[in-house]
């Protein structure tokens, strides 16, 4: 008859090579599996922010280059009397001068500022614009040649008051969306909507 050793603490030295089998972990592949999905899910998200953030900056700065602009115009406006204008399309924007003489709005011809812009040079960023609290549906582009210049949505009057409106640029509002308000007063400011903040 052949006897199982038995240790000081009265188990077997199989059952106790049965336990340490078991409370061993995980295999090398076992752990490799799992190094695997979270590399694939943490690819995910810094991709997704990666875009994200790329989306954001641009849209930031195209805000930031809108709102230098209307200010500038206000500038030019109170120095040299002039009314400006500023006509919105879904994906640009452009600045013109009230001829009192022939009674029609001109595109600035002695300012390169404040010419006609595009917004997102990388990416297809779109334009929305609020005047007065009422939502304007914006044209896709500008009248071509033979037809008469647009009258401009925003009006920077000589006096420094601005229309009260305000821009919004974004590549998906559903993301996120840049926005410059405009205040009779002539005060402009920059909010953000969207990117992950309240």
């Amino acid at each position: 008859m052949t006897t199982t050793p038995i240790s000081a603490t009265g188990t077997s030295t199989e059952s106790v090579r049965r336990q340490i089998a078991k409370e061993r972990g995980f295999s090398l592949l076992e752990l490799l599996v799992v190094v695997g999905i979270i590399a694939i899910f943490v690819g995910a998200v810094v991709l997704q922010v990666g875009v994200a953030s790329g989306t954001d900056h641009e849209t930031q700065r195209e805000i930031a280059r809108l709102k230098n602009l209307v200010d500038l115009a206000r500038e030019e406006a109170l120095l040299q009397t002039r009314d400006y204008g500023v006509f919105f399309t879904r994906s640009a924007y452009r600045f013109y001068v009230y001829d009192y003489g022939l009674q029609k709005w001109n595109p600035p011809l002695d300012d390169r500022l404040l010419t006609e812009h595009a917004i997102g040079e990388r990416q297809q960023l779109r334009l929305a614009l609020v005047v007065e609290d009422r939502e304007l549906v914006l044209p896709e582009t500008f009248a071509t040649e033979d037809d008469e210049e647009p009258e401009p949505q925003v009006l920077v009057l000589s006096s420094g008051e601005i229309t009260p409106f305000e821009a919004r640029i974004f590549l998906d509002p559903a993301v996120g969306e840049h926005v410059l308000t405009a205040e009779l007063t002539g005060a402009t400011e920059i909010s953000r909507r969207g990117y992950g903040t309240p």
